[in-house]
């Protein structure tokens, strides 16, 4: 590779820790999930974030808003959340020439949107999102409005609470790139977290504005530049293809899943300094752009097979 070309990807990979640097003087740990989130945005895309009450998931999407320059906005999804709620409504303004429509956004209008427990939105409230994350734009009345660039949806949901829950459709979980699970910290990390919250009435250092939007959207498509060899870029095709014959799986991903197999595998490659796509890129990113796009068969649940069970197993024999 060229001295110039070398240049671009250490000082992209330089910027990248620069990020996580950032980060990690609010989020302890959830390293896994750090990288995950700055994957999808290097990809443009959206991240389904599932875990357990309290361990972090808004704080972290709002702190890497702050590092990356990016403007924040959170809803909090509940039964009685209106479309309206999100997209905006029209109202009415009196002015010298009469009554006048105006659109007053709502919160979907902003780079980075925390749907906090998504599930927990009606169908109808829920579908709101899906023209925003696919096309990234907004239907009001008989008009559309572009949505900010870059523009990402950030959603949560709890798996142990579903009582008032409406499960996302395929269509709307095949909208979001990865699906993201996080685990309880260890101790140590615990014990810093108990340390940092509890010794100051309000614990908010400063951060450092690493990017801008600009800078965020030029990223994203030097990530796109990133060279994959035919060999590494089929496998991810494969992969994606194998979870429709596989005999466990009642439907498998659709070519969205190989598509964004392939940009994960380069936003990875990015972030750990590298100017290739290795396979290890590929198989490390599988379970995370593959676990919601397919469906368990009724043996294979009865069995006690997690979607993450089939993706470990394609991903070995494949």
């Amino acid at each position: 590779m060229e001295g110039d070309e070398a240049e671009k990807y250490e000082k992209a990979s330089k910027r990248l820790q620069r990020i996580q640097d950032e980060i990690s003087k609010v989020i302890v740990g959830q390293e896994d999930m750090r990288e995950k989130l700055l994957t999808a945005i290097l990809c443009d895309g959206n991240v389904l974030l599932e875990s357990y009450p309290g361990l972090g998931k808004t704080k972290t999407v709002h702190t890497m808003s702050r590092v990356l320059g990016l403007g924040f906005s959170r809803i909090q999804s509940t039964p009685d959340l209106m479309p309206s709620d999100i997209t905006g409504t029209q109202i009415i303004n009196d002015t010298d020439q009469g009554k006048e429509f105006e659109f007053q956004r709502g919160p979907i209008f902003a780079n980075m949107v925390l749907a906090d427990e998504i599930n927990r939105a009606t169908p109808k409230t829920q579908a709101a999102l899906l023209e925003a994350m696919q096309e990234k734009q907004v239907t009001a009345g008989n008009k559309t409005y572009d949505l900010d660039d870059p523009f990402f949806v950030m959603a949560t949901q709890n798996p142990i609470d579903q009582e008032g829950t409406y499960p996302l459709p395929e269509a709307q979980t095949d909208r979001f790139m990865m699906k993201v699970k996080l685990d309880y910290p260890d101790q140590s990390d615990e014990e810093e977290i108990v340390n940092r919250f509890t010794s100051t009435l309000d614990f908010d250092p400063e951060l450092e504005q690493v990017l801008s939007e600009k800078s965020v959207t030029k990223l994203q498509q030097f990530t796109r530049q990133v060279p994959i060899a035919d060999d590494i870029r089929d496998r991810a095709v494969e992969l994606a293809a194998a979870t429709r014959s596989h005999d466990e799986l009642e439907f498998g991903a659709s070519p969205r899943g190989s598509m964004n197999l392939v940009l994960a595998g380069k936003a990875r490659a990015l972030i750990q300094g590298r100017d290739y796509v290795s396979a290890e890129d590929i198989n490390e990113m599988a379970i995370p752009v593959l676990r919601h796009r397919i469906g368990l068969s009724f043996q294979a649940e009865k069995q006690g097979k997690t979607p993450e069970d089939v993706v470990n197993d394609i991903v070995e024999k494949t």
